[in-house]
């Protein structure tokens, strides 16, 4: 078993069911030993002193890797306490929390991902263990022994009610304190996508709010109603036709653990994506004039505009979750007033949550707006008038052919970067800090359209997206691009085909 191939970022994935499995119960009580190892160096104290945690959400294959997962905890003398179905921001909000305050925690979650697949994301003190420290935690399992007779203890524990307290503190604290049901008036659909999120929507009735039209809350780990994923169509689909068949305020969709949500608006609006960050933004802007906002590569120009236009500052970093949030907290740290991390898969972390990447925190705080924009006579969608959206736009994956697809991919920018300083109609983005971003003059249109061509972490592709603020721009910057790789030496081991397709 090769511990390394189950890296997915900074957590571990993998296929947990059927003959093709490789995350299975000895693969993730190997695992728990391997963090109690790991986390005895860390913390500087025996395994008999710590105390990790673990939830899950609702995949077929959590209850069983959950118990491994603990058994692995256990039999290296630590304790480990089993909190049962939860969200994967709760277990880190656990560690910070009075009367738990485990030293360590574990969510057994793939996120959106088909249900066959599960995973492990692994939390400390500081928040999401880091790339190279889970790097760490596979080289321990990779060499793991049987540990010599050591026995902790597994107890049961339940979290999410004080989570959902947790919640509910900021809805009260956020329109009327002294009010019981503050959400009266408020109609919200919840769509949990049959994972871990259906608490939600009862958590709304009881502060008031109307959620009629609320669907697939019941958890089921085969995901049959849409796939938990708010940047899926179908799933988006699903929930702004239950906003609309009941003509409720707002809908709100979270993915199977809840670090990921988005929201649609009275119309059926899709808000997710680049209208998401806009939104949250124009809140965190309205409090903070001159904030800097920090995001992935991929966001539009449009949006770059939005926050600049409500006094911010955008700040565009390098995909994946993980490194948006540490680069917002290395800002922060470094004096500059940061109070958001987000990506434009909904990844969002607020500095007011201490950078945790919580889909439900960030619907919270939408939706105390909401009721506060609704008593003034207002939508929430106001807030995003002013915001630009691209004409066209499109996503390709271009696959990389040589062994070594990385090295590959490096020299393709490299060049890249080099053809773009010897042609000035190619404008290299002042922040480019991911891949190689080029905009383009379109007719009288100063930076009409762009495009970013990049290194994925993991897989042998690059990804390739493009936006264009006026007909026809896409075809032309993608255009240049094929016409540029088509003759590089350094792009012949890049299947390009997928581009040509396009044009």
């Amino acid at each position: 078993m090769d511990y390394q191939k189950l890296k997915s970022g900074s957590d571990v994935r993998g296929v947990a069911v059927g003959p093709d499995a490789v995350l299975t119960e000895d693969t993730a009580k190997t695992l728990g030993m391997a963090f109690v190892r790991f986390l005895t160096k860390k913390l500087g104290k025996p395994a008999h002193e710590i105390t990790v945690a673990l939830g899950r959400d609702s995949r077929v294959s959590g209850p069983a890797l959950l118990k491994a997962t603990a058994e692995g905890i256990a039999a290296s003398g630590a304790t480990a306490v089993d909190y049962g179905m939860c969200t994967t921001p709760a277990m880190y909000m656990a560690i910070l929390t009075e009367g738990f305050a485990p030293d360590a925690s574990i969510m057994i979650t793939a996120s959106h991902h088909p249900w066959h697949l599960n995973g492990l994301k692994f939390f400390s003190t500081e928040g999401g263990l880091g790339f190279h420290e889970l790097d760490e935690v596979l080289e321990l399992a990779q060499h793991m022994e049987k540990p010599e007779a050591a026995m902790g203890e597994i107890m049961q524990q339940p979290f999410l009610p004080t989570y959902q307290k947790h919640l509910q503190h900021i809805i009260l604290s956020g329109i009327q304190p002294e009010v019981q049901k503050p959400l009266l008036g408020l109609h919200v659909v919840v769509d949990a996508g049959n994972g871990a999120g259906g608490f939600y929507a009862s958590m709304l009735e009881e502060l008031g709010a109307w959620v009629e039209g609320s669907q697939f809350l019941e958890p089921d780990g085969t995901f049959p109603n849409h796939i938990p994923n708010p940047e899926n169509k179908e799933a988006m689909a699903s929930v702004s036709a239950a906003v609309l068949k009941v003509g409720a305020d707002l809908g709100v969709i979270f993915d199977a653990d809840c670090d990921r949500a988005a929201i649609v608006d009275q119309t059926g609006k899709e808000i997710n994506r680049n209208r998401l960050i806009a939104m949250i933004s124009a809140i965190l802007l309205d409090e903070m004039p001159g904030a800097t906002i920090v995001t992935d590569s991929v966001t539009s120009a449009g949006l770059s505009d939005f926050i600049k236009e409500w006094g911010g500052e955008h700040y565009r970093f390098k995909r994946g979750y993980r490194n948006v949030i540490d680069e917002a907290i290395r800002l922060n740290e470094a004096g500059v007033n940061c109070p958001l991390a987000i990506e434009t898969s909904g990844h969002a972390a607020l500095r007011s949550n201490h950078f945790l990447d919580d889909g439900m925190y960030l619907v919270t705080v939408l939706l105390v707006k909401a009721m506060q924009m609704k008593q003034q006579g207002e939508t929430l969608s106001k807030l995003l008038e002013g915001l630009r959206e691209p004409v066209e736009s499109k996503e390709i994956r271009l696959p990389v052919l040589a062994t070594d697809f990385s090295a590959a991919a490096r020299q393709v920018i490299e060049r890249l970067m080099e053809y773009a300083t010897e042609h000035e109609e190619w404008h290299i983005a002042p922040d480019n800090r991911e891949g190689v971003r080029i905009s383009f003059d379109i007719g009288a249109e100063w930076n009409a359209a762009w495009f970013l061509l990049r290194l994925s972490v993991h897989d042998p592709v690059m990804p390739l997206n493009a936006e264009s603020d006026v007909d026809g721009g896409l075809r032309y910057v993608l255009g240049k691009l094929y016409e540029a790789m088509f003759e590089m030496p350094e792009a012949r081991e890049i299947d390009l085909e997928p581009l040509k397709q396009t044009l």
